[in-house]
């Protein structure tokens, strides 16, 4: 069992076990109290499992407390019973360019169609998760509270909008929230528990098993010399045989800050690195530490410029914080660092100070590039290491260059980030399309390496994008060998530099429009992975054009056949 589901069972088996205590007898839960209507419904949407987990927490709360629950993905829940709940609760985290997360995107579209019914039975609240250093922040949270309210819904709490810090206040928002669904409910009336574990500790126990040592053996440069990437494949061997992962899966790591942006950061302060500065908990560690270990300092949000604002009063951050001005914002985001927010905006802060505005510092996910059935003990990712340039000079990405940092012997906590929109279908039969510009290619090595070493009989068919193709065709001969093998069947690539014209992988689709089609009628399974803001919204365009261009259907029976195939669970994505 996985640590939520223990929790589960633990709070679940407390709560009977106080009840029996109480009564002499063992309760029994009328069957009805588990119908829309008559029990707490909780709600989940999640891409990297996040907000899954939280649910399931939530459940395990309510169910501690004698209080009739369920616990529903939003990907399996008809949203047209939505008209019956009476009292609910939406966990729903966002993804990509503001978007909800992929088992929700069919929930949403139904609540924003023109015949969305009416709620006004319904009381709900919700808690949204993001990450502030993106401008849509908790945009999928917002966006279902403000649909729900307009559908007639009546607020049962108010919006919870988390960072990726979120434990301390979901477990707020959980503990208030169950409190009050069971004064509407009306729950059997047993004794009330005591809740053993509180949210966060759960999440830390549930966290606890997910995680292991993972030793570095390989540190490969994929793109060639002339290449303006540096794209980097890098091979981790572990001897945890509980640490198991599937192909889709994702592997976060936290990095350290690069000591030259440490002493970037020390000098525009004019601080020294060795002052003591007290952290939470009554603990003190010496400033160059909390720099390196401890805080975001290439990722800024709003949270940062709005406190800066709040005490110097600049009038370029109230410009840059207006909501006139939010693609302004956004590019600002983007392209600065917390040095460059520190010369834009001179403040006198001490360290302290400085400190206590930043982030905590923060895991960052890749997509498992192995499987575990052909490489045992050994999970692979693929990075491409970020380094770009601004008035102020050069920035580098925290992680990507942490790793790229790397030797071989060298050891790194690996943490598992589950995904299970993402994963395989069960029919090894079924055929795959796969389509992975540049590093979203990752999980479709361990796709096809996964059922090459299952036997699998079904076709793979992959699309793959980059820039060229001599420097920056990431895995060619891989593919190459796969397909001499019959263990990759199709492979169509463009490179978008290789001539005059740009050329990127939804032409491709497009191109093979009745060959996509054919093999979607044959029951092929759609997979995307890769960049959100452009790469993502455009395959889904060529797709919907190639599904029009093979059917011979006007836009509307393309977009339908789509989002059928979205609804079955016949088209996936992992979009960041």
């Amino acid at each position: 069992m996985t640590g939520a589901q223990l929790q589960w069972a633990s709070g679940y088996l407390a709560g009977r076990a106080a009840a029996d205590q109480a009564q002499g007898a063992a309760p029994t839960l009328r069957p009805e109290n588990s119908k829309a209507g008559q029990s707490l419904a909780i709600f989940y949407g999640s891409q990297t499992g996040n907000s899954r987990r939280l649910a399931e927490l939530a459940h395990a709360q309510a169910t501690a407390q004698q209080m009739p629950a369920r616990l529903i993905n939003l990907a399996d829940y008809s949203p047209r019973l939505l008209k019956q709940e009476s009292v609910a609760v939406f966990i729903v985290s966002t993804q990509g360019d503001g978007d909800p997360p992929e088992d929700a995107v069919s929930f949403f579209e139904f609540l924003h169609a023109a015949n969305a019914p009416r709620l006004e039975k319904l009381k709900f609240s919700v808690l949204a998760l993001g990450d502030s250093s993106y401008p849509y922040f908790c945009q999928a949270g917002r966006v279902l509270d403000e649909r729900l309210l307009v559908l007639g819904a009546t607020a049962l709490q108010v919006r919870m909008d988390c960072d990726l810090d979120f434990s301390a206040a979901a477990t707020g928002w959980t503990d208030a929230v169950i409190g009050q669904a069971a004064n509407l409910l009306k729950p059997l009336t047993l004794p009330q528990v005591t809740i053993i574990e509180t949210a966060a500790s759960a999440i830390r126990a549930a966290e606890a098993g997910k995680q292991t040592r993972g030793e570095l053996l390989l540190n490969q440069r994929l793109s060639g010399r002339h290449s303006g990437k540096d794209v980097r494949h890098l091979e981790f061997a572990f001897a945890d045989a509980n640490f198991t992962y599937e192909p889709g899966d994702g592997i976060s790591v936290q990095p350290q800050n690069a000591n030259v942006l440490v002493e970037e950061i020390l000098e525009t302060l004019r601080a020294s690195g060795t002052v003591q500065v007290e952290r939470p908990g009554g603990r003190s560690r010496q400033l160059v530490e909390i720099l390196t270990e401890e805080v975001e300092l290439t990722l800024i949000n709003r949270q940062l410029l709005s406190a800066l604002e709040a005490r110097t009063g600049h009038a370029g951050l109230q410009h840059l914080l207006a909501t006139a001005h939010a693609a302004e914002f956004a590019h600002y985001l983007e392209t600065h660092q917390v040095i460059d927010v520190l010369r834009d905006f001179p403040a006198e802060l001490s360290p302290a100070e400085f400190v206590s505005l930043l982030r905590p510092l923060g895991r960052r996910t890749y997509s498992i590039a192995s499987s575990s059935a052909a490489t045992p003990d050994e999970a692979h990712l693929l990075v491409a290491v970020v380094e770009s340039r601004n008035l102020h000079g050069t920035r580098l990405g925290a992680a990507s260059n942490f790793l790229a940092a790397m030797t071989p012997g060298s050891e790194l906590t690996l943490h598992l980030e589950v995904n299970p929109t993402f994963h395989l279908p069960a029919d090894d039969a079924t055929p795959l399309i796969m389509i992975g510009p540049g590093t979203g290619v990752a999980p479709f090595r361990a796709f096809v390496a996964e059922r090459a070493a299952r036997g699998a009989q079904g076709r793979h068919w992959l699309f793959f994008g980059e820039r060229t193709h001599r420097e920056d065709f990431l895995y060619q001969t891989e593919w190459q060998k796969a397909l001499a093998q019959g263990h990759l069947h199709r492979l169509d690539v463009a490179f978008s530099r290789d001539q005059a014209h740009k050329d990127y992988v939804q032409h491709r689709i497009v191109e093979n429009a009745r060959d996509c089609y054919a093999w979607l009628e044959e029951g092929a399974a759609l997979y995307v992975c890769g960049d959100a803001k452009r790469m993502a919204k455009d395959v889904h365009a060529a797709l919907l054009e190639a599904i029009r261009l093979g059917s011979g259907s006007d836009e509307d029976g393309a977009r339908e056949y789509l989002q059928n195939l979205q609804r079955n669970g016949r088209y996936r994505r992992d979009v960041y």
